[in-house]
């Protein structure tokens, strides 16, 4: 059995899967398994009263801009770290373009050249940042 930081002894609830205090736990037991549902995807307890708006909210299958077909819940991180369409930033000249297209652009867009100022050759921009040291 875990304890409290106040060492109150509790136990586990098998419904909500809580640990609860020993001298609470009759009365929880009873109010949560009137009440309280796990949710069967994600495995957290909720209201059972609240379990169709939570699985209509997170659960539902979306279509993310590049097809692919997930749950709600996890659409936004998807689309900050995996989707292929996702926009990233060019590191030689700040534009933005898809995943897809930007290392054609940044090969492309580093072989450009730039005049130094102090010494008056032309650069590859791929190479400004290292070139002030052989400059």
């Amino acid at each position: 059995m875990a304890e409290f930081l106040d060492d109150q002894e509790t136990r586990l609830c098998d419904n909500c899967k809580k640990e609860i205090p020993v001298f609470n736990f009759t009365i929880h037991e009873i109010h949560c398994q009137r009440n309280i549902g796990m949710c069967p995807t994600c495995k957290e307890p909720f209201p059972k009263s609240d379990m169709e708006t939570h699985m209509a909210a997170e659960h539902c299958q979306v279509t993310c801009k590049c097809n692919k077909k997930l749950e709600k819940r996890l659409l936004k991180k998807h689309e900050e770290t995996e989707c292929p369409l996702r926009l990233a930033v060019c590191q030689h000249c700040d534009l933005e373009l898809s995943i897809l297209k930007l290392k054609e652009h940044e090969d492309y867009c580093g072989a450009r050249t730039e005049l130094c100022g102090n010494c008056g050759r032309n650069v590859l921009v791929k190479d400004l940042k290292t070139h002030p040291e052989v400059c």
